[in-house]
């Protein structure tokens, strides 16, 4: 255990409860209104405006996405932000493919007719059947899907169209071997994303918003897709520029557009299906977003364990003692030496370490044959370069 009797977590949103149960209440201490926490747990809340406190040790997002933390400046104070990577995979997956449902069967308009249709008026059935051509559909089967974007919700959407009996194209230059297994094999690979918008009638974007994904499809690319082709938008809404879209539905060169982000720019228009942020919004997605970030943070507090951190290297390490340091480092030469020497002049021996870096940020962590006395954690901390130190003994 730690140096406390418990830790206390800060909520800012509503957590799943099966999140929380994973962090027992004989160790935790979780609420809203903790002054002091030693993490955060957070949704949606916007942390930029925030004073987030000295204590905090680390930020657990119940989500992917965490473009509402300030992310850099915890990088410079050595705190990990953790998140839950395809914990809402399958949500997503279900929700893109309903959307491609809606716009090939011209789903929303149907109803919007339907809705406004009055019920007591004479030649009802007739007035139905004759008021239903302007919205004949296309079929998904041989139809061509692209997909940018090849993270866990890309391959699941990938494989469904695929069950569908779609043809595939993906794209994702930054594809990681664990996607790529779990690749189907029929997906043809595309060669750029105007290769994707060229060749597919209906194109899905699973990418995160970044400077370079950042009106990723816009006026340029736009003009490539065929005029009744489906785009569909559950990644992220800057990943698209609306008012590009807006001109090339006005200027028949789209056929619709389907997002999960309403705004100005497109709501209203009568060929965009804008849906209200739901991607997530299942229970079997919360629970499992919850459990998964609960479960991290808890091995990061107790053990110093980093899994699925947007900000760190990811590093694990069995316990080799009651006696662990855990050392947040700029990646810079000869830490790892400074860090052993430090230990040495204190009359530790070290047992077990492990160092992995990732960009600017390294991450150590030292299992070391007998307790660690207070001056040996402030020599650590007083080398240049290191970001936080924290001792985790058993007890």
């Amino acid at each position: 255990m730690a140096d406390r009797a418990a830790f206390a977590v800060l909520v800012l949103n509503q957590i799943s409860k099966a999140g929380l149960e994973r962090l027992p209440a004989e160790r935790y201490a979780i609420g809203k209104d903790i002054a002091q926490p030693d993490a955060i747990l957070v949704r949606s809340a916007d942390m930029h405006a925030m004073e987030i406190p000295a204590s905090v040790q680390a930020i657990a997002r119940a989500g992917a996405g965490t473009n509402n933390i300030p992310v850099r400046a915890l990088d410079a104070r050595g705190v990990p932000v953790f998140n839950a990577p395809g914990g809402n995979a399958n949500a997503v997956k279900e929700l893109v493919l309903a959307g491609m449902l809606m716009a090939a069967r011209n789903l929303g308009a149907a109803q919007r007719f339907v809705a406004a249709i009055d019920a007591k008026q004479a030649g009802l059935d007739r007035l139905i059947e004759e008021g239903k051509k302007p919205f004949a559909g296309f079929e998904l089967c041989s139809r061509t899907l692209g997909v940018i974007g090849l993270g866990k919700v890309g391959c699941l959407v990938a494989d469904a169209a695929i069950k569908l009996g779609m043809q595939v194209l993906g794209f994702d230059p930054e594809i990681t071997v664990d996607a790529a297994w779990s690749l189907p094999s029929q997906v043809q690979r595309a060669a750029s994303v105007e290769d994707v918008l060229r060749n597919a009638q209906l194109v899905t974007l699973h990418v995160p918003l970044l400077a370079a994904t950042r009106h990723l499809v816009k006026a340029q690319n736009l003009r490539l897709m065929r005029p009744d082709s489906v785009l569909l938008n559950f990644s992220r809404e800057g990943v698209v520029d609306d008012a590009a879209v807006v001109a090339a539905l006005d200027a028949g060169q789209l056929g619709s557009y389907v997002c999960d982000f309403p705004n100005a720019a497109i709501l209203g228009h009568p060929r965009v299906i804008a849906l209200p942020h739901l991607g997530a919004s299942t229970r079997e997605a919360e629970d499992n977003c919850a459990r998964m970030v609960a479960d991290q943070l808890r091995d990061f507090l107790e053990h110093g364990n980093i899994r699925n951190a947007v900000n760190f290297p990811e590093v694990s390490m069995a316990r080799g003692s009651n006696w662990r340091v855990a050392i947040a480092n700029a990646n810079v030469p000869n830490m790892l030496g400074q860090i052993s020497t430090a230990m040495a002049e204190g009359g530790l021996n070290i047992h077990n370490m492990v160092n992995k870096s990732r960009g600017d940020m390294a991450y150590t962590l030292v299992d070391v044959d007998s307790a660690v006395d207070a001056s040996v954690l402030e020599r650590i901390r007083a080398i240049e370069g290191v970001l936080a130190v924290r001792y985790l003994p058993l007890t």
